[in-house]
């Protein structure tokens, strides 16, 4: 194969030699699809065959390379038995051992009494070398071939290492000269080799297993800038887009006064923020990142007032119906003294109602809509939306959340809300397209939780307290132990500690575990949220930003089995109201000191930016569980820890240069880290 374009790098894998149908379904299982993911796809390892060794000096369970005469084909005609090829060299004798091989093969690749070479895995069987299966069996004219010290790959079933060989090969060895998107004085400054050579040394050396190479780190500075572009495209591509200004009047002004709370400074301050955007005449693209229970969805909601104002729609998404319905039961309440028209729409809402609120919408009938992933379908249509507010935002992919937004067109406002904290490394490659409000402080009646850690030997001592607690009225969360292995595991233990508590205290215990389905749980959930039940025994993890305002204590098992980050989270379930919320850690005996710094942290801090600094920082980005199945983990090379030098001379590096991303080079590094698709699904 020659590539003489660059352009073949983005072609499927199967114009490659020797790849067809059921090669390319095998490479498929390992995310291998086009030609350019066998150059992402790095060696983990080597495999040393580049020495001949005699038969004398094998080592059982080493990967070694012989070169032997072949003496004697042995082909039993009793079945299950394997076929087995008797060699030598002048220092003794091996077998190599086939099972369901075909004979006519076995025949052309040893011929008798001709010298081969075979690689493969040394055993030793009734007082004899076996190699069984060898990776590779060649001629003596093909011996430079097989005598290397050979990149490992992580594979999957159906191909081995001498067939991605082959295949890997047609493409690092025949790299197209790419022109480079970073000047030569920039590469020798950060000694970055350029990209064709480093791609090779990435396959060729062992710096694939060095992720402070210099070719290594050449690579993940082009993965953040290729991220860093992405988002720095979209964000010119929003501030171009001209608006009219969605609000004159201060509804919101009128309705503060009338709440029974006042604003704390953050939440005032983001709330000019957006007032600010929602004034100006370019499009709001923000995003309000809130620790647990620090009042974001209030300023949403007064944002929306000043909106409905000045005759726009609104539409708030969240990514479960409880949360869903918890937004509108709250909005109701805020706006009852007003005339503005809310809404609730959910995949639930029986055909008739769901048609009614359709025409609502496109006639303008219905200022303020709430609901789930429902408000994105291609039936819902909006006479005038001018804000869309999406909740719990990294659970929405960017197609939903542009789908929504276009429903606007050009006047609409886009609002994003997180209680996820980032740490700060991540939020440049986050929301580097988005301007950014914090809420620092929480409600001034919330108190702080009270954390203790307790061993989980002395859990008897738990029973008077629960006892206390249900007495005063309070409702208790009960988070299982993590068992990552088995859902069925993860249901036997939750189900097991269900039965102990609901022995001790009767009718007033709730189940969530993995098999549940959404529906199945979000009814347990509701039956906790209306105090039919007062514990819940939880093996998930309890949906971020569901107010449960009588909880006011979690008990979390084998908390040391779960991250700094995620402990937070489930903390942040109770002391919602204004009653003291408490969390008391359980843990085993004989913690890690990594394990003793988590729960130290959090026992010392509430602060939810902070810890997870410190999570990242006690057990490294790759670890923290939540970040993969939330969206936040968005690099393949990069991490925020190791790296976090490279983050920054990134974001340096795209804020001094005027980057046109339509030059092809761009283009090249863009689609080679898959960044082009989403600037083209801008919301624009």
């Amino acid at each position: 194969m020659n590539l003489l374009k660059k352009d073949i790098i983005f072609s499927n894998v199967n114009k490659l030699k020797g790849v067809g149908k059921q090669l390319s379904k095998y490479l498929r299982n390992r995310k291998i699809e086009k030609i350019k993911d066998i150059l992402l796809n790095l060696p983990y390892s080597e495999t040393d065959r580049s020495e001949i060794i005699s038969l004398d000096k094998l080592e059982v369970g080493k990967t070694q390379t012989i070169r032997v005469l072949v003496k004697k084909l042995n082909f039993p005609r009793i079945r299950n038995l394997p076929n087995k090829i008797i060699c030598e060299d002048e220092t003794g004798k091996i077998e190599i051992i086939y099972f369901n091989s075909r004979e006519a093969y076995l025949r052309k690749i040893f011929p008798i009494n001709e010298w081969v070479i075979i690689s493969g895995k040394i055993g030793f069987y009734n007082k004899r070398y076996q190699v069984t299966n060898p990776d590779y069996v060649t001629t003596l004219d093909k011996e430079k071939y097989v005598k290397q010290i050979i990149p490992k790959y992580s594979l999957t079933k159906g191909i081995n290492e001498k067939k991605y060989r082959l295949i890997s090969e047609q493409v690092i060895d025949n790299l197209p000269d790419v022109e480079e998107w970073h000047e030569k004085d920039f590469l020798k400054k950060n000694n970055f080799l350029n990209w064709k050579e480093n791609i090779i040394a990435l396959h060729k050396t062992k710096d694939s297993q060095n992720s402070l190479s210099k070719s290594y780190k050449r690579l993940v500075f082009d993965e953040i800038c290729a991220n860093f572009l992405a988002l720095s495209e979209n964000r010119k591509k929003i501030k171009k887009k001209k608006k009219n200004k969605l609000f004159t009047s201060l509804i919101s002004n009128k309705i503060l006064e009338g709440l029974s709370f006042k604003l704390t400074k953050s939440q005032r301050n983001v709330l000019n923020e957006i007032n600010i955007d929602l004034k100006s005449s370019t499009r709001m693209f923000r995003v309000i990142q809130g620790d647990v229970g620090s009042g974001k969805t209030i300023v949403s909601l007064l944002s929306i007032a000043n909106v409905v104002e000045s005759q726009y729609q609104c539409a708030l998404m969240a990514p479960t119906e409880i949360l869903a319905k918890q937004h509108f039961d709250l909005a109701k309440k805020i706006f009852f003294n007003t005339k503005i028209k809310i809404e609730f729409l959910t995949g639930k809402t029986d055909i008739k109602k769901k048609k009614e609120i359709e025409n609502n919408l496109k006639n303008g009938n219905i200022d303020i809509i709430i609901g789930t992933h429902s408000l994105f379908q291609k039936k819902i249509n909006f006479k005038n939306l001018g804000l869309a507010i999406i909740d719990e935002q990294h659970k929405f992919g960017v197609k939903q959340r542009s789908e929504l937004a276009k429903k606007g067109g050009d006047n609409c406002d886009v609002l994003l809300m997180s209680a996820t904290p980032i740490p700060r490394t991540m939020m440049m490659s986050l929301y580097g397209d988005m301007d950014i409000s914090k809420i620092m402080e929480k409600p001034a009646k919330r108190k702080a939780i009270i954390t203790l850690s307790k061993p989980e030997k002395k859990i008897n001592e738990l029973w008077s307290f629960i006892n206390k607690q249900l007495n005063l009225d309070n409702q208790v969360f009960w988070v299982c132990p993590l068992i990552k292995e088995s859902s069925f595991l993860d249901y036997s233990s939750a189900k097991k500690k269900f039965d102990i508590i609901n022995k001790k205290f009767p009718n007033k215990v709730g189940l969530i575990h993995g098999a549940l389905n959404k529906i199945e749980k979000e009814k347990v959930l509701s039956k906790f949220l209306k105090k039919e039940i007062f514990i819940l025994v939880s093996t998930t993890v309890i949906e971020v930003g569901i107010d449960f305002p009588n909880a006011n204590l979690i008990i979390i098992e084998n908390a040391n089995k779960f991250g700094l980050a995620q402990l937070h989270q489930l903390r942040g379930r109770v002391g919602r109201g204004e009653k003291q919320g408490m969390c008391i850690l359980l843990f085993k005996e004989g913690l890690s000191k990594n394990a003793i710094k988590r729960i130290k942290t959090l026992k010392e801090s509430d602060d939810g930016f902070y810890i997870a600094e410190e999570d990242m920082r006690l057990r490294g980005f790759g670890d923290i569980i939540g970040y993969q199945q939330s969206g936040i983990k968005n690099f393949k090379f990069a991490d925020p820890i190791v790296h976090e030098d490279l983050f920054l001379l990134a974001e340096n590096y795209i804020k001094k240069k005027s980057i046109n991303v339509n030059e092809s080079k761009y283009a090249f590094l863009l689609k080679l880290f898959d960044k082009a698709e989403i600037i083209n699904q801008n919301i624009d």
